[in-house]
């Protein structure tokens, strides 16, 4: 049966603010100027300062920016940079394009993010980076992450992609916006992201003003005068027309966030209502140093059921989604070039239990209640 409403309602969030985005479309047709027109650096720096102030360096999506963030730190072939085993390809395999070593860690069955315990066991004299993800829209938990890292000397690049805008709080009440914790942050704006636009783009963030520099000149041909390359770089830009859109859509960012965080908790006061005991589904866990952005709304379904469950929903026109199905450790591109740190068992749970629910800003509490009517029914 054909879905009958969208897991990301893409549509109903531009209609609501559809005369901003096209004015802002139409100005930078009318000012033709297309690759780093104005709005490009305008929307980097609305953008640092929503992140506290960081260096933001736009480029062409976040895939590049993990690529850029690990090109400028100088890693060699060989060397190990840890990340979780249970995230989108993209955080490893920019780690395998560049000639350095995986090392694959566990994540925790809970928040399905990386902790500091996981990194021990991967630790080696090879080990120069980590790449923790936040995972489905909230934060690892990253001052003992960084405590870790000092301890060892290494870097920490953290992928942002379904995370950004929210905050972590440090034990000492301090808090500080995601991405922006690590010696780099890296996001993406792909158009069903946190912050969307209408194609590819992504970021890069950094504290570090020489770091910023070294990230921005890999990220325009290595190059800081025009034709004097002084490294080896790539062309990734954020396109002036996505950096219009976004700057628009950035004001409302926290409104999303605030739509999706109330939304997830909705689903999840309702579906604990119903299976108290968790013996059926085990609802998402809310961080306590994290605020959650529900970037993803995802369940882990017990007892083998999770591919039954997705059928009965899409007999039902009910979207869901399958993030991720094959844990990163048995794909194919990394059998060959990995080190895996432990078993990897709770990543390949997660990969054969878990699955996501509609979550999106503009999604209304009668999308959610057919869907969760849905889900009972199944277990009913």
């Amino acid at each position: 049966m054909e879905n009958r409403f969208p897991m990301v309602d893409l549509k109903g969030q531009y209609r609501n603010i559809k005369d901003e985005v096209d004015a802002a479309i139409q100005d930078v047709i009318d000012n033709t100027a297309f690759i780093n027109g104005k709005q490009v650096r305008q929307f980097a720096e609305a953008l640092s300062a929503y992140q506290g102030g960081c260096r933001v360096i736009p480029c062409a999506n976040g895939t590049d920016a993990l690529q850029i963030a690990l090109m400028a730190l100088g890693l060699r072939p060989g060397d190990e940079v840890i990340v979780p085993a249970f995230t989108y390809v993209a955080s490893a395999e920019v780690i395998g394009l560049l000639g350095l070593t995986p090392v694959m860690v566990d994540v925790d069955p809970a928040s399905f993010n990386v902790t500091v315990e996981h990194l021990r066991p991967a630790l080696s004299d090879r080990t120069k980076a980590i790449i923790p993800v936040h995972l489905f829209g909230q934060s690892c938990d990253m001052a003992p992450i960084m405590d870790f890292a000092r301890e060892y000397g290494l870097y920490v690049i953290e992928d942002n992609a379904q995370a950004l805008g929210a905050e972590y709080t440090f034990p000492d009440g301090r808090k500080a916006r995601t991405g922006t914790v690590g010696t780099i942050g890296c996001t993406s704006f792909f158009p069903s992201k946190n912050l969307g636009c209408y194609g590819d783009g992504g970021a890069i963030f950094t504290k570090d003003d020489a770091l910023a520099e070294r990230l921005q000149m890999i990220a325009n041909h290595g190059q800081k005068v025009k034709y004097h390359h002084s490294v080896i770089g790539c062309n990734s830009r954020l396109d002036t027309i996505q950096a219009a859109i976004l700057a628009v859509k950035l004001k409302h960012l926290d409104d999303y966030c605030r739509a999706r965080n109330e939304a997830g908790r909705y689903y999840t006061q309702r579906l604990k209502a119903f299976d108290p005991q968790e013996q059926y589904l085990v609802t998402p866990a809310e961080s306590p140093f994290s605020t959650h952005t529900y970037h993803q709304y995802t369940l882990r379904i017990r007892n083998g059921r999770r591919d039954a469950l997705k059928a009965f929903l899409a007999e039902r026109g009910i979207p869901s989604m399958v993030y991720y199905p094959l844990p990163l450790q048995e794909q194919e591109a990394f059998r060959h070039i990995t080190r895996a740190a432990s078993s990897l068992e709770v990543s390949r749970d997660c990969a054969y239990s878990v699955l996501s629910l509609p979550v999106h800003t503009e999604i209304t509490r009668a999308v959610q209640d057919e869907v969760i009517a849905a889900v009972e029914a199944f277990f009913g």
